[in-house]
């Protein structure tokens, strides 16, 4: 009788998880497993923020599975040894598990699968968690895409897959008798510090909120996506992305649930349906990037920015830590940083107006701003923070021309222009008129007066000077270029 281990890492469903299907089939008796050992990620092992999301995650998916006549059996430390350790004691014939594509998890479960099949194991890794796989996709020359838009028309020319989604099981085969589990408060993914409030009223972790959210966003505001997905007071995003990177739902499972309620159709046409389902190509090309470029997690892709003289001087501490509290003097930029601080999260616009302000304007590091979404992000994802980071900075795939440096003002007139959004996460500035709250500093001090708003006190200057920094990033490209 064959016996299973269903590994599971970041695919914390029951839905459409191929893994747990195959295991299914080909199995009377299997053990879903989650095994914790953030020093198998290093350098870049899960954030404060993704380790507050993976224990509610965990926890829904032990209630689910629960549900279903099994239980989730928690394991902490090397992978490795909790498998063999698992695969002597119960006999284990079959390993499943969903691939996952980071650099270092690559290495891991390469040795693993080896070593096992060498055991004698048959091992089976799926797809869970792309619509293409980063290999599947190839320029003519058969190299990889460094242009998004090349490698979506080539996964439109190639067809979208068509893959129905697989309900759960309405049952499981319990696991075997006397196999213990850690408890899953003993991985202290928690903080200790309450600085979590913020989370439980914008969030809940799973499989099920994350379907309920997909339903929500398609009847609401797939339709207006195009347009609305650009103002972070107006909520015209999915905010999909935690469910996502932690696996609670598929791509399929989104790409089938917007063919069947929306007139989607397979084309570069500018409709909300398209212009969202674009958005998992870009996830796609994330992946794409990160396994074909393993090394620009550290290092830029153009490697002429490995001279750019990024700012390294006094006072760069200072401005850091401006850009991290929301207190740099830019409202559209404290509003970002304090939403994200708060809730985990932080509108895409958004990302990429501060990510420019810390790289162009402040000339930062971007793997400063990389670290810190990494540790405040709850959507915190290696393949798209790579990404997103060098293209804002221009050293990436597809970047932005190095000269496309956003200008927070007009971003913030443009996107917010109500103020509905800094107004929000702003407050002291709440009482400016509409107009004068994007750039209170040129504002005249009896207006301030009037809103009750002394610079420098209830909110500061900017903390650097935007036409005098802009020019100074132009003119270290020139140099480097």
């Amino acid at each position: 009788m064959n016996k299973a281990i269903v590994w599971l890492r970041r695919d914390l469903r029951l839905d459409d998880n191929p893994a747990l299907l195959a295991a299914l089939q080909d199995c009377r008796e299997l053990i879903p497993l989650y095994i914790f050992n953030s020093a198998e990620e290093a350098p870049w092992a899960p954030g404060a923020a993704s380790r507050w999301w993976l224990h509610h995650s965990l926890d829904a998916l032990d209630g689910q599975l629960r549900k279903r006549g099994s239980r989730l059996v928690i394991r902490q430390g090397d992978s490795l040894a909790a498998l063999q350790e698992l695969v002597r004691e119960h006999e284990i014939t079959h390993l499943f598990w969903n691939r996952l594509y980071e650099p270092a998890i690559i290495e891991r479960d390469s040795r693993i699968k080896a070593t096992l099949t060498d055991a004698g194991i048959q091992c089976n890794s799926f797809n869970g968690s792309l619509l293409f796989e980063p290999w599947e996709i190839q320029t003519g020359q058969k190299t990889p895409y460094k242009v998004f838009t090349a490698f979506w028309k080539t996964c439109l020319k190639t067809g979208l897959p068509r893959l129905e989604p697989q309900p759960a099981p309405s049952s499981l085969p319990p696991i075997p008798r006397g196999l213990e589990s850690g408890v899953l408060d003993t991985l202290q993914l928690l903080p200790s510090i309450p600085w979590d409030s913020g989370f439980h009223d914008i969030w809940k972790p799973g499989q099920a909120p994350a379907l309920q959210e997909l339903d929500r966003f398609i009847e609401e505001a797939i339709g207006n996506y195009n347009s609305d997905r650009d103002l972070p007071g107006y909520p015209g995003t999915s905010r999909l992305s935690p469910h996502l990177h932690f696996g609670e739902i598929s791509p399929h499972q989104i790409l089938e649930s917007v063919r069947n309620m929306t007139g989607f159709q397979e084309n570069m046409a500018s409709t909300g349906e398209n212009v969202y389902v674009k958005q998992l190509g870009w996830r796609d090309f994330a992946h794409h990037l990160l396994f074909h470029f393993p090394q620009t997690t550290e290092e830029p892709l153009d490697t002429r920015f490995g001279n750019y003289p990024w700012n390294w001087k006094e006072g760069a501490a200072e401005l850091l830590s401006a850009w991290q509290q929301g207190r740099t003097g830019f409202p559209i930029v404290d509003a970002g940083m304090r939403e994200l601080w708060h809730t985990g999260w932080m509108h895409n616009r958004v990302r990429m107006i501060v990510a420019s302000l810390l790289t162009k304007n402040l000339g930062i590091h971007w793997l400063e701003g990389a670290r810190w979404f990494w540790d405040t992000l709850v959507d915190a994802d290696l393949a798209n923070n790579s990404m997103g980071w060098q293209w804002t900075a221009g050293c990436g795939a597809d970047a932005a021309p190095f000269f496309r440096i956003f200008n927070p003002v007009s971003q913030s007139e443009r996107f917010d222009p109500q103020g509905v959004y800094i107004r929000k996460w702003v407050p002291e500035l709440a009482k400016l008129p509409d107009k004068a709250l994007h750039a209170p500093w040129i504002q005249k001090a009896e207006l301030l007066s009037h809103a009750g708003i002394r610079l420098g006190e209830d909110y500061p200057f900017p903390v650097v000077d935007l036409k005098q920094t802009r020019e100074c990033a132009l003119d270290q490209w020139k140099r480097i270029k």
